[in-house]
């Protein structure tokens, strides 16, 4: 009885939760060297029953639901520095260890749904530009390779989305992310992505057209997989071609790599940052949950957008 009144306390983010210290969240990157308080329903595919989704999140370490708290404070405030000093904030061992083995096989039971596909672009993800050199960044060209299962094909009570639509969530990266508004991505595809990807498959160097990305690694693949970054190498005043030529070019000079865990909550704002996924080795699947929220109400992708990432527009 106990044990179900303190998980409806926190599914409902009341009062009565014991905050533990916080312990220090320290940057997690290297160098590379040349609300509801409705119960959810048991996810019987996993074996882990929930009465809520806090219970998946280590709540000892981070407080998430306890927003009146001087740890609360602590955790948003780590947060928002990380994010201001390279644009990335990586918590890891967010979600418990017996959470992530769980979620992980759900995850890749879904894996057989995603659409894989492989394109060629540039870096800016926009069309070539023919009055640039041939050389300029703007054209220089390489391909992305992955999978995705869309949201409309995630079960209700798949563990993933009971934490994606649980409130108690995104209020907390509202405020990490230092938000004034913030909404679930309202596309019916796109809302909640599993990114399936495979032996070779890969993101090139590329700058997102959001502000922020929202991500759980629930399984690493068993080599390869590296997300590997350039904090702030342009901003809206200057676009530092020469500096992205040499980033294209092979260079690493002030290129950081993630240190990525599976649990690990990351935040990325990838808009002014360049960044890549190396490819996967191996046979294992590399399997992440790309959790979409935007500053404005009924955001939705384009039907080009949905045709290449899930490979229909319905």
């Amino acid at each position: 009885m106990i044990a179900m009144l303190t998980a409806y306390l926190l599914c409902t983010r009341k009062g009565g939760v014991k905050i533990l210290p916080l312990s220090p969240v320290k940057h997690r990157y290297s160098k590379v060297q040349s609300d509801s308080g409705t119960l959810v329903k048991p996810n019987e595919a996993t074996g882990l029953s929930i009465s809520c989704p806090s219970e998946l999140i280590d709540l000892d370490r981070y407080p998430i639901v306890a927003q009146d708290s001087e740890s609360y404070q602590q955790l948003v405030a780590s947060c928002r520095k990380q994010l201001k000093s390279v644009g990335a904030c990586v918590l890891p061992d967010f979600i418990k260890t017996e959470a992530v083995a769980a979620l992980a096989k759900e995850a890749e039971d879904m894996a057989p749904k995603a659409y894989h596909n492989t394109l060629t672009g540039n870096a800016y993800l926009t069309e070539l530009d023919q009055s640039l050199p041939s050389d300029h960044p703007r054209n220089w060209t390489s391909t992305t390779a992955l999978g995705a299962v869309a949201y409309d094909l995630i079960p209700e009570q798949a563990l993933i989305r009971q934490l994606y639509e649980w409130d108690g969530l995104m209020l907390f990266l509202k405020d990490a992310l230092n938000k004034e508004t913030f909404y679930r991505y309202a596309d019916p595809m796109g809302g909640l992505n599993i990114a399936v990807m495979k032996k070779g498959d890969h993101l090139r160097w590329h700058f997102d057209q959001t502000d922020f990305v929202t991500t759980i690694l629930l399984q690493e693949s068993q080599g390869g997989g590296e997300y590997e970054f350039v904090p702030m190498i342009r901003t809206p005043d200057n676009e530092s071609y020469e500096s992205v030529k040499k980033i294209l070019n092979g260079s690493t000079e002030g290129v950081l790599r993630l240190d990525i865990s599976p649990g690990s909550l990351v935040l990325f704002e990838g808009r002014h940052s360049l960044h890549r996924v190396t490819p996967i080795e191996g046979e294992r699947l590399r399997l992440i949950a790309l959790l979409g929220y935007d500053t404005r109400p009924g955001v939705v992708s384009s039907n080009y957008l949905r045709n290449i990432r899930y490979g229909r527009t319905v």
